[in-house]
């Protein structure tokens, strides 16, 4: 079973398009906090990518430095640039939950009874 469950805070704005077919497509890193934590805490950054209507919805309410937790698979790929093979791995999301409360919700653009909506597309 491929399932990954990851929390963290969007590293930078996502950064939002549409394919030639017409499809929408999201990607952003996520960083994730190593537990224990220690005063040398690190994180770990994580490539995420959304499609269709997951992905517009990210691209409307993600910021940088949201908190969020993302539900998917890890997907693992390899490609060869400049004659060198490379490996990619990120997470295919399925499931978004914003967990940040919101103190201006107009701020937000979210509707003002929102609170933090949770978005679950299967």
């Amino acid at each position: 079973m491929n399932k990954a469950f990851l929390i963290g805070r969007l590293a930078r704005d996502p950064e939002f398009r549409m394919t030639p077919s017409g499809i929408a497509l999201c990607r952003f890193t996520i960083a994730v906090d190593r537990i224990p934590k220690s005063e040398n805490a690190t994180a770990d950054f994580i490539r995420v990518v959304t499609w269709r209507r997951l992905a517009e919805i990210c691209n409307q309410y993600l910021k940088k430095g949201k908190l969020i937790a993302i539900e998917g698979r890890l997907q693992l790929d390899s490609y060869e640039k400049d004659g060198e093979r490379r490996d990619s791995t990120q997470i295919v999301a399925d499931n978004m939950q914003m967990l940040d409360r919101q103190s201006d919700p107009m701020e937000q653009g979210a509707p003002v009874d929102s609170g933090a909506p949770s978005f679950d597309l299967v």
